[in-house]
């Protein structure tokens, strides 16, 4: 193989990786796409004697560039700092992950390698949902997002479910090839080729049974969703007044507003002027909410807002608390969902999976110092406070429970479990996608919230800032998805599931053993290296 094919092979499988991720593919591609980077990993393992193993992590550096490159281009549109840095980490920890795998290979064979593979890269998707640079939107469970029709099990697996599905399929494709290339006869193959056709459609079969005979469950509540479509970088912070955009997001809600209406739902920062906390029920806007609530005493007003909290004497700080200047005064800002009705008890969550570089600043007491470097995208920015535990929004009329999901947090599936394992029966997803502009990473970032339902069984209303707001079924099927950059309001009616799937309960499992099981593989290929250096 020479090196131009080398090239043009990891170029080929960043480029099938991109076409999955692309909203117009199906996502099956991702049960070939790191073939053309197994095939230049075999030649380097049969011609160990002639290349260092750092080699291949080289050619799976172009592989894994092109492929973020083409998959999160879009984030260049809110920072390009920011785009960079994702593409070249990301690029990094992926091409690691396959250098180790290619090493193992070496030092153990083809068949300890293959497994090795598997348990590396799951272990590294757990880490990446879960270290302080978490950057998960990649994670190759996520593939499938735009096509739940295919992965109905996630309500038993969760995504790692479908990582393991596409790591299974492509290493089988790959010794279906390189058997074929050494034999050159298709009969010597008709054992691996009916192996990789029953990896590939019995849990396609299955998926499909499963979506077109689940009933969903629950009563039905009345749902209005506002997507009130304000220019994040040229009115909402600094162009129209709060009181405008709250009358616009009112009228909104008003145009379909009834006696049955339970819920209005309103984006993240839909009230981006920053609140006291110790002060909610003074401040304007949220008087005038429960002002229009007054038609509408039964119903509940949830919206995202700018909120903070000052620290009283005495009491302890948090690792993201401020101090106005000159002062031993201390407060810390949130990135909040409010729960208002016409009741005095205002309902409060903070995010708590913050958006590395614009929200939070990594490792907080070692890098805190470097706050002012946050990006600044409007409202508020530096390391914002969280909270340890999810909030449920509960009802005094009935049995209705809110998981308030604020953006980001709607990409992690067990993060989300925490709140319907504390009773959660329906998920409000409130966000504010108008960064990136027309782009694939809103469509992208919906997506994922449909993964979600089919992991929970929960319907979910999604309000955005513009496009896409919509209702999502328990299959996790679009209901009235809206128009990008339209402002508009959508009603519906959504079931309350109360019940648990395996998922919910027992969530991330697989990655937890895959990583026991990386843990253990490395740690065997590390002492084999280090006794042959002694030797």
């Amino acid at each position: 193989m020479s090196r131009r094919t080398r090239i043009l092979y990891s170029i080929l499988s960043g480029v099938l990786f991109g076409l999955a991720w692309a909203q117009w593919s199906n996502a099956l591609l991702l049960m070939i796409a790191f073939v053309p980077l197994l095939l230049i990993e075999d030649f380097f393992d049969k011609n160990r004697n002639e290349y260092k193993s750092v080699q291949f992590f080289f050619y799976s550096l172009i592989t894994f560039i092109v492929w973020n490159s083409i998959s999160t281009w879009w984030i260049f549109n809110a920072a390009a700092i920011g785009m960079i840095s994702a593409v070249i980490l990301n690029s990094l920890l992926m091409s690691s992950i396959m250098w180790l795998f290619h090493i193992s290979k070496r030092a153990k064979g083809k068949k300890f390698g293959y497994f090795a593979l598997v348990f590396y890269w799951i272990a590294y998707e757990y880490f990446s949902l879960n270290w302080e640079l978490s950057w998960s939107w990649l994670n190759l469970g996520n593939g499938f997002a735009k096509n739940i029709q295919l992965v109905q099990w996630y309500e038993y697996t969760g995504i790692f479910g479908g990582t393991l599905w596409v790591l299974i399929g492509n290493i089988i494709a790959t010794l279906l090839i390189t058997k074929l290339i050494k034999v050159h006869s298709y009969k010597s193959v008709l054992k691996e080729l009916f192996i990789f056709i029953i990896v590939i459609f019995v849990p396609v079969v299955i998926s499909a049974i499963m979506f077109y005979s689940y009933q969903e469950r629950g009563e039905e509540h009345e749902i209005v969703v506002v997507q009130p479509n304000i220019d994040p970088y040229n009115e909402k912070f600094n162009g129209m007044t709060v009181q405008k955009q709250l009358q616009k997001m009112l009228s909104l809600a008003d145009s379909l507003a009834d006696d049955s209406v339970e819920y209005f739902v309103a984006p993240e920062t839909a009230l981006p002027r920053t609140i006291w906390e110790q002060s909610l029920n003074k401040n304007r806007s949220i008087q005038r909410i429960r002002s229009f609530l007054l038609k509408y005493p039964h119903a509940k007003f949830i919206t995202g807002a700018s909120t903070r909290k000052l620290f009283m004497p005495g009491e302890k700080l948090s690792v993201t608390a401020r101090s106005f200047r000159d002062t031993a005064i201390y407060y810390d800002n949130y990135n909040t969902a409010l729960q208002i009705d016409t009741s005095m008890k205002i309902q409060k969550y903070h995010k708590s999976k913050l958006v590395v570089g614009v929200e939070k600043m990594p490792f907080p007491k070692t890098l805190g110092f470097l706050e002012d470097l946050a990006l600044d995208l409007g409202g508020t920015t530096g390391s914002l406070g969280t909270q340890d535990v999810r909030t449920v929004f509960k009802s005094k009329e009935n049995n209705v429970k809110i998981a308030p999901v604020i953006c980001y947090e709607s990409i992690y599936g067990e993060y989300v479990n925490e709140y319907v394992k504390k009773g959660a029966n329906l998920i409000f997803v409130i966000t504010n996608d108008a960064w990136w502009g027309d782009t694939p990473g809103y469509k992208q970032h919906l997506r994922f919230s449909q993964l979600r339902a089919v992991e929970t069984r929960r319907s979910i209303a999604r309000s955005a800032n513009t496009g896409i707001s919509c209702f999502i079924n328990q299959r996790g099927e679009l209901i009235q998805a809206t128009q990008y950059w339209t402002a508009t309001a959508i009603k519906t009616n959504l079931k309350a599931n109360n019940e648990i799937t395996f998922y919910v309960r027992f969530g991330d499992y697989i990655a937890r053993i895959f990583s026991f099981l990386a843990a253990l593989v490395f740690f065997a290929i590390l002492s084999q290296i280090l006794q042959r250096k002694k030797a």
